[in-house]
């Protein structure tokens, strides 16, 4: 999947991957994409939940070596 931007956000932990993706988000546009890359653990379930709260949409996940790439449709 194609994103927009793309944040590296490997080896931080909770709750910097959000909040790295949070701040990137409010510059982007509705409708652009944002990639997250984490390898925290508890980013499966705080990426998601951070996309509802905040009127995200989660698009898709992918593994990616020893992270996984997250895909943020900015609402």
């Amino acid at each position: 999947m194609q994103a927009d931007v793309e944040i590296d956000a490997i080896g931080l932990l909770c709750p910097l991957p959000v909040l790295k993706a949070r701040k990137r988000l409010k510059a982007m546009r509705p409708g652009e994409v944002l990639c997250v890359l984490a390898s925290d653990p508890a980013a499966v379930v705080d990426i998601p939940h951070f996309c509802a709260e905040a009127g995200h949409q989660l698009l898709t996940t992918e593994e990616r070596n020893d992270a996984t790439a997250y895909f943020i449709r900015h609402a």
